[in-house]
């Protein structure tokens, strides 16, 4: 049931786990290195900001935590992520442009996108981190191709990880996204807050009803 992050770099090859590549995310008291991470190649202008960010997602992972462990051990349920995650993957090669995958979000109605290198993954990005990209660089233009920036750190975790370790681990990494990977190294599914969202919707009006 691994999680693993890919550490952040240009979509050249694949980024997905390998022991001797990427680094397992063995715990949540790894939250401050996954900051430099994500932060690598940006100079955090607001430090108070930065604090706030940390603070409030530290507090949600104990929120979530105790909400876990509240339950009698019986009671907590294994839910592997091929039950919670969207089979729909939309790729785009690392050649392509900005605009052109701010084109297929709004064209498919997603906001997340596996950029491939090769054939094989090479990041996943989110409208969100295009946008910020081409604010914070106003100097370039949608015409710049991923595969001449570095993308973000990501998450991967395989079809059995449980669920609700992974939404912790999101919650600790700030990232609201994660790719289903299979053992081969093919993509299976993504999973977002968004999924979580609903899932908890639904025990939620599931409990309301009994």
């Amino acid at each position: 049931m691994s999680i693993h992050v890919s550490e952040p770099g240009r979509p050249t090859g694949t980024r997905l786990p390998e022991i001797f590549r990427n680094r397992r995310v063995g715990g949540l008291d790894e939250m401050a290195e996954s900051h430099a991470l994500r932060e690598s190649s940006e100079e955090i202008s607001d430090g108070e900001y930065q604090q706030a960010r940390e603070v409030t997602a530290r507090r949600a992972v104990a929120r979530y935590s105790q909400a876990e462990d509240a339950r009698p051990e019986p009671e907590r349920v294994y839910l592997p992520v091929s039950r919670v995650c969207s089979p729909w993957i939309h790729t785009l090669a690392a050649e392509s442009s900005l605009a052109e995958g701010l084109a297929v979000m709004d064209e498919h109605g997603v906001h997340h996108l596996v950029i491939t290198s090769d054939g094989v993954v090479g990041g996943l990005v989110d409208m969100r981190w295009i946008l910020n990209w081409l604010h914070e660089n106003q100097d370039q233009d949608a015409s710049r191709s991923f595969l001449n920036i570095e993308l973000p750190a990501f998450l991967t975790a395989s079809p059995e990880t449980d669920a609700h370790q992974l939404a912790r681990l999101m919650l600790a990494h700030q990232l609201d996204a994660a790719l289903v990977v299979e053992a081969d190294g093919t993509p299976s599914g993504i999973i977002t807050s968004t999924d979580y969202l609903r899932l908890y919707a639904s025990l939620s009006r599931q409990e309301g009803e009994v």
